[in-house]
């Protein structure tokens, strides 16, 4: 059985993940970068605030669970440090991924997921990222559950196991965020797309439920 990630442990990973698909000119990430990746206002859900002290903490503990791994580059005069989280769950690209945007930003419908997640690493359409979540839900131990509606919705929603408590259930749905002209971040203006298209792939899924109900 795996080991439950904290809070900080799954930010950390999160951020992780993303900027290796992101960013990988940039990637392994140094603490700093690190640091300022986990409190960046963009594609996070709540947005949050941690230091170098608790992003090593988490480093440390993530490290000790398999999940993380130092590196020494060539010619650099600081740590670096990268995910293994890929051969520790033993999952593909596109799984890893859906996992690291439910874990940035809770519990998503099939089609926030299939937007937001696509900035990272294509998933084809909504059926292929449907079958990517049955996958990880029929797992022996699974990575992910689906969930109800919210109140006045008729798509369910989906969130990860690694780390359970680490969103409300209940809470609304993580909103949309355009900071790509704060300068906190190298990935903003991708982010924003990717924002844009998880707005459409929600209204091609809205449209499609209702194509069902009609009987066409």
């Amino acid at each position: 059985m795996l080991a439950t990630l904290s809070p900080d442990e799954s930010r950390v990973l999160g951020t992780l993940v993303e900027k290796a698909q992101t960013t990988p000119a940039q990637y392994p990430l140094s603490l700093n970068a690190l640091v300022n990746g986990v409190n960046q206002k963009s594609n996070r859900w709540p947005v949050v605030t941690i230091g170098e002290e608790a992003a090593l903490r988490s480093l440390d503990t993530l490290r000790a669970k398999g999940f993380v791994r130092e590196v020494s580059l060539a010619g650099s005069r600081v740590e670096k440090f990268r995910h293994v989280a890929r051969e520790k769950l033993e999952v593909s690209t596109a799984e890893l991924v859906i996992l690291a945007e439910l874990l940035l930003r809770g519990p998503q419908t099939l089609g926030e997921l299939r937007g937001r997640a696509s900035r990272m690493h294509p998933l084809d359409s909504l059926e292929a990222t449907e079958a990517l979540l049955a996958g990880l839900r029929s797992r022996e131990d699974p990575l992910v559950r689906e969930l109800a509606p919210m109140p006045g919705s008729r798509a369910p929603r989906w969130v990860q196991l690694l780390s359970p408590t680490l969103h409300a259930l209940d809470a609304p749905a993580a909103p949309d965020r355009d900071d790509s002209h704060s300068g906190h971040d190298d990935g903003t203006r991708i982010d924003a797309l990717a924002a844009l298209e998880a707005r459409v792939h929600v209204l091609e899924e809205s449209l499609e439920a209702l194509r069902r109900s009609l009987g066409s």
